[in-house]
């Protein structure tokens, strides 16, 4: 089914004022997966309500509606790259996996499932949580039939074993269930920012072990955004990769609005700079986890949040892009 393009462009600011309407995903049109116009949808931003495998402060199952909410701010252009992935591409807003509250497994596989779905329609989905164990259920849907690379910006690396006795399903442990599942190649998975107090360190010596690049913060700050960029961009290639980024990836100056807030991260324009050196890489996923609108009623970190959505929409465009070339 062939519609008209301008059925996928946002509502423009400046005819209807940006605090009137339902807030969707930048003023999108909200689109079910069987709806017969799905078809021509190329990106899906996608919310999952849920921190069910927060271990401390809860509050990111609130993150895709305050979002959405402040996400009524974003134009159309890029105001460096000038991409424009709303006429380039056919963006829509999926709505939210219909989540379990109480039931950890249950939702997992309602995420699952529902991402399952998405990739059967060639939506690549770009995804607003919730915690970062989101990111596990999400990677088996897309890595399915093959394990993916993956740039992953954070303060943590999420490789821990367990929790409290043994309990591996959490926020900090969903990249080590990911390589064991065979989801993520981890020769092909580089984390970017790490720093803060530890248990152990026996998550980074467990990951630099099975070969996974891990360029903590100090290392970030001395070689430059350019350089540390560079080096991800040609250890990931071009095979399929997942772009996961947690808002504590930020300084707390800058987003204080999250779970497990790190000093000494990067401020927001450093923020946007290494999404911007995603550009035509081979990307069929990404997300934006960990924003915690408890911990920030004023909206601060949401508005912060959704405007790095905005850096990974305009490089999940030119992805689609490159594989549409390809096509």
């Amino acid at each position: 089914m062939s519609i008209d393009k301008r059925f996928f462009e946002p509502v423009s600011g400046a005819e209807l004022p940006r605090f009137a309407g339902i807030p969707t995903f930048m003023r999108l049109p909200v689109l079910d997966l069987d709806d017969a116009r799905i078809s021509d949808v190329d990106i899906g931003l996608i919310g999952v309500p849920w921190d069910g495998g927060t271990t401390n402060r809860p509050g990111a199952r609130h993150g895709p509606r305050q979002m959405r909410d402040l996400s009524t701010m974003i134009r159309s252009v890029h105001p460096a790259t000038k991409i424009s992935p709303f006429t380039e591409t056919n963006c829509a807003d999926l709505g939210d996996v219909q989540i379990n509250p109480a039931g950890l497994d249950d939702t997992m596989e309602r995420v699952t499932a529902f991402y399952q779905r998405v990739i059967e329609r060639n939506i690549t989905p770009l995804t607003a949580g919730g915690d970062h164990l989101i990111s596990l259920p999400v990677l088996r849907a897309l890595a399915k039939d093959r394990p993916l690379g993956m740039i992953h910006f954070d303060a943590h690396t999420d490789l821990n074993d367990g929790y409290f006795g043994g309990f591996k399903l959490t926020h900090g442990t969903p990249f080590r269930r990911a390589i064991e599942e065979g989801l993520l190649d981890p020769k092909k998975i580089v984390q970017i920012g790490l720093r803060g107090t530890m248990y152990d360190g026996s998550d980074m010596e467990w990951g630099r072990a099975r070969g996974v690049t891990i360029i903590e913060i100090e290392e970030f700050f001395e070689r430059g955004i350019s350089d540390v960029m560079a080096e991800a961009r040609s250890i990931v290639g071009n095979d399929p990769i997942y772009v996961s980024y947690d808002i504590d990836f930020i300084d707390p100056a800058f987003a204080p609005g999250t779970g497990t807030p790190e000093i000494g991260g990067p401020n927001t324009f450093q923020a946007q700079q290494v999404v911007r050196k995603l550009y035509d890489l081979n990307i069929v996923g990404a997300d934006l986890v960990e924003v915690s609108p408890p911990f920030d009623q004023s909206g601060g970190t949401a508005w912060v949040g959704v405007s790095i959505m905005f850096e990974l929409l305009c490089a999940l465009t030119t992805a689609v892009k490159v594989r549409r070339r390809a096509t």
